[in-house]
């Protein structure tokens, strides 16, 4: 199973992005797709508080729009939402010790935890700092799309 980092969604979604077209043609390559994917739930939060964001975009996405657009997600078939469970401790505190992570990258160790927890093989991702999590296998789908 793959699951799809913040990055790629907002990618994905922002017209305003470089990497728009890609990144939306590969997600909808999941969407429409046979096999199972996976929205990691942290990454829903992070996804519509950046595109919301006033701060990061000058004309943010407004907030029924975002919305709209993570239920368009979720109308995919095979998506799945990864939610943590009582298991999740147990996979993130290695994580965390193996990488040595402290302050922000503990968001990112979250995430790499939930994929590992629920048999995801596969990290779509343009942020090269999952990279610490050695045991999740990271793609960034904008270099090696098609």
């Amino acid at each position: 199973m793959i699951a799809v980092d913040t990055n790629i969604l907002v990618y994905a979604h922002r017209g305003d992005s470089a990497f728009h077209d890609v990144a939306r043609g590969r997600l909808r390559e999941l969407a429409e797709g046979r096999a199972a994917w996976a929205l990691p739930w942290p990454c829903v939060h992070e996804f519509i508080g950046i595109v919301t964001h006033p701060r990061i975009y000058r004309t943010p996405t407004p907030l029924a729009r975002a919305i709209d657009q993570v239920d368009a997600w979720l109308e995919s078939p095979r998506v799945q939402l990864l939610a943590e469970s009582g298991e999740h401790w147990p996979a993130l505190a290695p994580l965390l010790r193996a990488a040595r992570v402290a302050g922000p990258q503990v968001h990112d160790a979250r995430i790499a935890a939930l994929c590992l927890q629920h048999g995801v093989h596969e990290l779509w991702t343009a942020d090269r700092d999952f990279g610490r999590f050695a045991p999740l296998r990271t793609v960034n789908p904008l270099v090696t799309a098609g």
